[in-house]
């Protein structure tokens, strides 16, 4: 069954108009997923609203959003006057500007979202906007109304299609340098640099996310699978802790060693630039 579009709308490069809809990239129907139940007799629970005076459950009918004011005092607010609120980016994404998606910083990047031509009419306007953008090798800036909030959004050009990813404002984002504003500058030595870069090398490989696996899911499944089955969960497997590097050239050097074709790297460009003396003394970490 194909996917229930999360938005649909419109697509605009100055005059060009085409219909679009948006589609979740990400699903999340195969993960495991709990209930809650009554312990006492298995059946499932369900939240309900209470007032928060009396105590008393509410009826759907009873609902209304508030919005709260500085005084304590609360704003009511009804569904129908928040789907009312209409603005152009509620059902028009216009293509205001473009620039190289590399220049996009990844802290700013959010979610993904496919984008397809929402009806015959529209797909060859969609294919010209998607196919002058892949030829000036360009992303669109657009804004969109997703989810009873505005987003600016990058558009780019995707196989047969186009992925839209929504992105944060720069007041919701912590700039690198209050986290980071306490590192303390280090000189390294460049041999062990050379030393890190052997293993990098030697573990290069192309992204192949077909490759990667939920160990944690996987875990929980064997739990489920023992419980199903009457038996007791299993034990917990201790996981080693990694200790503190007391010597990093010795570390670096056993990490090269330890990892296989360790004869190769060795002969390989890198090595012979900075291939480490046997006799080199001992360096320890700050």
């Amino acid at each position: 069954m194909a996917p229930r579009p999360a938005w649909k709308g419109y697509l605009k490069l100055s005059l060009v108009t085409c219909a679009v809809e948006l589609t979740n990239v990400v699903t999340h129907t195969e993960r495991v997923s709990f209930r809650i139940l009554n312990r006492k007799t298995g059946n499932t629970v369900k939240r309900i609203y209470v007032d928060a005076e009396t105590g008393k459950p509410l009826g759907e009918a009873d609902e209304i959003k508030g919005y709260e004011l500085d005084d304590g005092d609360f704003v009511h607010i009804e569904e129908d006057e928040i789907e009312a609120v209409q603005i152009e980016s509620s059902h028009t994404m216009a293509l205001d500007g473009f620039v190289d998606k590399a220049s996009i910083q990844q802290i700013y990047l959010d979610t993904p979202y496919y984008v397809a031509p929402a009806d015959k009419v529209s797909e060859e306007a969609f294919a010209v906007i998607r196919d002058a953008m892949a030829g000036k090798k360009m992303a669109g800036l657009a804004r969109i109304v997703l989810y009873q909030r505005e987003r600016p959004v990058v558009i780019e050009p995707l196989g047969k299609g186009m992925v839209l990813t929504t992105l944060r404002y720069d007041n919701t984002v912590r700039q690198p340098e209050t986290v980071f504003g306490d590192i303390k500058s280090v000189k390294t030595d460049q041999e062990m640099t050379d030393l890190a870069e052997l293993i990098i090398d030697k573990k290069k490989a192309k992204f192949d996310p077909s490759k990667f696996d939920d160990k944690y899911e996987e875990a929980l499944l064997e739990l489920i699978r023992a419980k199903k089955a009457g038996h007791k969960a299993p034990k917990a497997k201790a996981v080693p802790k990694p200790s503190n590097v007391v010597n990093l050239f010795d570390a670096l050097k056993k990490s090269l060693s330890s990892d296989s074709g360790s004869a190769k790297a060795s002969s390989s460009p890198k090595a012979k630039r900075g291939k480490p003396k046997a006799s080199a003394p001992k360096r320890k970490s700050a």
